[in-house]
């Protein structure tokens, strides 16, 4: 038994305080993203808990909180909205059939994910460059603080406006108190999580204060819910009596399947990134992949609106001491705690004291140091870092990280491309040598043809590629291209210092060339080159 607790958590306390304090945060967020995907609340609160209970218990990194995320929920929202117009247009009419497309829709999510984990393919977050990932979290600070100043307007009479005179400056005044605490606080002692602290003294404030605020009951009212109180998830036995509604709509469900998986998975296996390099430990992007694929057909199966990793909850949780498991274990029981046992006295906490804490959480997430770096860092990069920022606030984090990664490797291959080089020299017989310098791939083939003058060269010509590597297809087509020219003026041509992996490839294309490729061991480097491409291998 102390040997499974051990691998919960080192720190009990820590984690147990970090996970309530998590668990008070997760309530209106998990909320707001219910309405914007058009779904109840409780559907939303279900998801959180159970993307948080069992990604903490089999996910790739301890201490990262998951639940039901805005990333996700404006996709969702397209599958809700046709769905509900397929089940009105129905000779029997369905309701709320958009739901329960969105439960099957989860079950493919789920499925994507665990096979992208079990594929392995968690490790291409490792090819996301650095100023992607800057851009990354600048942008979502960004978007987290834009979410919250929806907190500081109220509807009346179907019009939303700011708030006006006292309301503005108590609602300012509890935010600033709220964030006051969390600053201090940890000046003094780091024994009790801050961001708890000061949800409990605001709290404390307001109700025996007898403040009109705006709580987080208010804020499931004022959407359309009932409240927070609710019951056990249920088994969705329907859903599979509802795969019929589908017919001719499959590759619009398996689409969108798609794009939420993708976007799950981006967001999770980057938020990984994120908490290792705070932690200074490494997670597993493929175990994390698993169990969040996991958790989405749990999502589906009991009525869940699913979700993936959350930066700004995952942040508070690092910060407040939570490094184990348990915390993410006791965020996600004690969310189902509030929903079964606890709403009446969760729903008196301000919003106010909420949006203070994300507002601090948006100071800790913004990288700062990007403003000091912009001007040092070469132009691409800090192109790239701007553009995914922007991109992540305007459109989403998906297609920003897909961008920045796609500019990032257009410049790569630009500057590789240029590279190329081919010194050239005369031997004492007369053959011309050509040592080939650089990559040679799709991008810098066009350069290094134009190196050559098959017409005018002398009839004895050496290619030397011991300072080249042949990255791809195309390279191994150019070398073949001009051998071919060579050949076909009737001159000899000598090919030398090819890597193993090259000379295969050329002689699968034509055989022949075993007459000109020669395996030269008459320089040290040669043996150098053939190892290192043998231990890639």
């Amino acid at each position: 038994m102390k040997s499974f607790l051990r691998k919960l958590t080192r720190n009990p306390k820590n984690d147990i305080l970090s996970g309530l304090t998590v668990a008070l945060a997760l309530v209106p967020e998990a909320v707001a993203f219910s309405f914007v995907a058009g779904v109840d609340p409780l559907v939303g609160l279900y998801g959180a808990f159970m993307m948080g209970l069992i990604t903490a218990i089999f996910g790739g990194r301890p201490g990262m909180i998951s639940g039901a995320t805005g990333a996700m929920a404006v996709v969702m929202v397209f599958i809700v909205k046709k769905g509900n117009e397929i089940g009105i247009n129905l000779d029997t009419p369905i309701e709320d059939l958009g739901l329960q497309w969105l439960f099957i829709t989860l079950l493919l999510v789920g499925t994507f994910q665990i096979i992208a984990g079990f594929l392995k393919l968690g490790k291409f977050v490792r090819l996301i460059p650095h100023p992607v990932m800057m851009g990354f979290v600048n942008g979502l600070a960004i978007v987290i603080f834009l979410a919250q100043l929806g907190m500081f307007k109220e509807t009346i009479d179907g019009k939303t406006q700011w708030l006006q005179g006292s309301d503005m400056l108590i609602m300012l005044g509890l935010v600033g108190l709220t964030m006051t605490i969390m600053y201090l606080l940890p000046k003094l002692t780091e024994k009790v999580p801050s961001a708890l602290v000061a949800i409990i003294v605001v709290a404390a404030i307001t109700i025996f204060g007898n403040l009109d605020v705006s709580t987080v009951g208010s804020f499931i009212r004022d959407g359309g819910g009932d409240g927070l109180e609710g019951s056990l998830p249920t088994f969705q036995f329907q859903i599979f009596e509802l795969f019929s509604t589908l017919d001719g709509h499959w590759f619009f469900i398996v689409k969108m399947a798609a794009v939420l998986a993708a976007i799950g998975l981006i967001e999770s296996l980057m938020t990984l990134n994120l908490i290792d390099d705070i932690t200074e430990s490494r997670g597993s992007g493929n175990r994390e992949c698993v169990a969040q694929g996991g958790a989405n057909i749990l999502n589906g199966l009991f009525g869940g609106m699913g979700g993936c990793a959350m930066i700004g909850q995952s942040i508070i949780n690092v910060e407040s001491g939570g490094s184990g498991r348990l915390s993410g274990i006791t965020a996600a029981i004690a969310l189902l705690c509030f929903v079964l046992f606890g709403a009446p006295l969760i729903e008196q906490i301000p919003i106010a004291a909420l949006v203070g804490v994300m507002f601090m959480v948006v100071i800790g997430t913004f990288a700062w140091s990007s403003f000091r770096i912009l001007h040092k860092i070469p132009l691409a990069d800090a192109v790239v870092l701007i553009a995914v920022s922007s991109i992540t606030v305007v459109e989403d984090l998906a297609v920003a990280v897909i961008a920045g990664v796609i500019m990032s490797a257009l410049v790569f291959a630009w500057k590789n491309a240029i590279m190329i080089r081919a010194r050239k020299r005369i031997k004492e017989d007369g053959t011309k040598v050509y040592e080939i310098w650089g990559p040679l791939f799709f991008g810098s083939v066009q350069n290094f043809t134009a190196k050559f003058d098959a017409k005018n060269d002398p009839k004895n010509i050496e290619i030397d590629f011991i300072e080249s590597k042949v990255n791809d297809h195309s390279g191994i087509e150019a070398i073949r291209s001009i051998a071919n020219k060579y050949l076909d003026l009737g001159k000899q041509i000598k090919l030398t210092h090819l890597s193993p992996e090259c000379k295969t490839l050329l002689l699968k294309a034509n055989p022949k060339f075993e007459s000109i490729i020669e395996t030269s061991i008459d320089d040290p480097r040669y043996y150098v080159v053939t190892s290192l491409v043998d231990h890639e291998v």
